[in-house]
């Protein structure tokens, strides 16, 4: 994993996940996502906190934003959810572009792990979680294809170390093999790659 991530820009995605979250109207804040439990104001307010994490995470800067665990609490988002967001964003980017986020050990979601499968669990999220914002609000979606492969790669690969039909983040659902790759790395994150608002 360490030789395809290390080169990873995640930039590209992060600047298309700040233009879905652009798109996403007030009238749209209180709807659900496919992430069980989760409005759209609350996946906005994770994908702020995340960016921050991740972003530390990349700098080994470690302390409260890489020790609180994701599911901790259901975020809310302020006022000013649109430019935060995005300097969150473009910080997370930055800060993976420096070689050495991707070497040694760090710490998000306060689990340690290696810097390069950090990154790639940065890539996931990102792309999983454009894919939520996009389906929760109608919007067309299309993630950066590296970031997307990596965040298939990490996906496959948890999968196949645990139980049969067990994802990282829940149940894998079933998808065709000739499916597109977005398709199945949403089934390998337990969610359907049909659902709709």
């Amino acid at each position: 994993m360490t030789d395809t991530t290390s080169t990873l820009d995640l930039g590209p995605q992060t600047l298309i996940l700040a233009r879905l979250a652009e798109g996403v109207r007030d009238e749209q804040l209180a709807d659900g996502t496919p992430c069980p439990g989760c409005a759209v104001r609350n996946m906005l307010g994770h994908l702020t906190g995340l960016a921050v994490a991740f972003r530390d995470a990349a700098r080994k800067d470690l302390g409260p934003t890489t020790d609180t665990p994701p599911d901790a609490a259901a975020p809310e988002i302020g006022p000013g959810r649109r430019e935060e967001l995005a300097k969150a964003l473009d910080a997370l980017a930055d800060a993976w572009r420096d070689p050495a986020a991707w070497t040694g050990m760090t710490r998000a979601g306060g689990v340690d792990l290696p810097g390069a499968v950090a990154g790639a669990v940065a890539a996931d999220e990102l792309v999983i979680h454009g894919w939520d914002l996009a389906r929760a609000t109608g919007q067309e979606y299309t993630p950066d294809p590296a970031a997307l492969s990596a965040a298939y790669g990490f996906l496959a690969a948890a999968a196949a170390q645990g139980e049969p039909g067990s994802g990282v983040f829940g149940p894998v659902v079933p998808v065709p093999d000739d499916a597109p790759l977005l398709d199945r790395a949403v089934g390998l994150s337990g969610r359907d790659p049909a659902w709709t608002r």
